[in-house]
């Protein structure tokens, strides 16, 4: 049986401000297969973006366990856990945080870049990924050129650039009209199938809960399977 890439068991995280207690997570446990497109499912502040934090090694939870290809992330050192996020792990957030001055090409190639990558290897890859994404065509032009959906798409390039094993993707279609949202769900897929990636995405969208091969429902902290029933509601 193959290993899950995502294992989480029994995670807790409560935030505290003075006094006051907000748990964000009650016991979540789940697994993600290699090669799974995951929705998590949630209201507004159920804790989505907790989770992703606390996966991806952002955060740092109370208790329970997150182990990502087989690491558990909470016991690795800070080098080993910083090579983790930087080879392993990428990340496509609501805002796309594109570097404004810095052409499409050039922040697809920023990654690529902190790594000391070759110049061939690099030009290379952000070709590649462009094409995956459908940019080809606007490999030169700067973030304000391009409409808020081509601008997702190439933070999804830049997410995938060190070939990471597994994406998390909070709210990608947060800031994007509904047209546009629909668009990036059969990206997510094609990127599934081409770049062998795992993908986690937290998100409220309908479009993109009924493609993902499951989903998950976070609520009062705690990780429950949808049925197809909770899933066409």
């Amino acid at each position: 049986m193959t290993d899950p890439m995502v294992a989480v068991h029994d995670l807790t995280r409560t935030y505290r401000t003075g006094k006051i207690e907000v748990p964000a997570l009650r016991g979540a446990s789940f697994t993600i297969a290699p090669g799974e497109l995951v929705a998590i499912k949630g209201r507004s502040g159920s804790g989505k973006t907790t989770l992703l934090n606390l996966i991806g090694g952002l955060d740092v939870p109370d208790g329970g366990t997150v182990h990502v290809a087989g690491r558990e992330v909470g016991e690795l050192p800070e080098d080993d856990l910083l090579a983790l996020r930087r080879d392993h792990i990428g990340y496509v957030f609501q805002s796309h945080g594109l570097i404004p001055v810095l052409s499409a090409a050039e922040n697809v190639e920023v990654p690529l870049r902190l790594i000391r990558k070759n110049p061939a290897e690099r030009d290379e890859r952000v070709r590649v990924l462009l094409s995956l994404v459908g940019l080809a065509d606007h490999a030169a032009q700067r973030p304000y050129e391009l409409s808020g959906g081509q601008r997702q798409r190439v933070a999804i390039a830049r997410a995938l650039a060190n070939r990471p094993r597994l994406l998390l993707a909070d709210e990608p279609t947060g800031q994007l009209d509904s047209e546009t949202a629909a668009a990036i769900m059969p990206l997510l897929r094609a990127v599934v199938a081409s770049e062998g990636v795992t993908v986690l995405v937290a998100t409220h969208d309908q479009t993109l809960l009924s493609e993902a091969d499951r989903v998950l429902n976070l609520e009062d902290g705690v990780i429950t399977e949808s049925s197809a029933t909770q899933m066409a509601d």
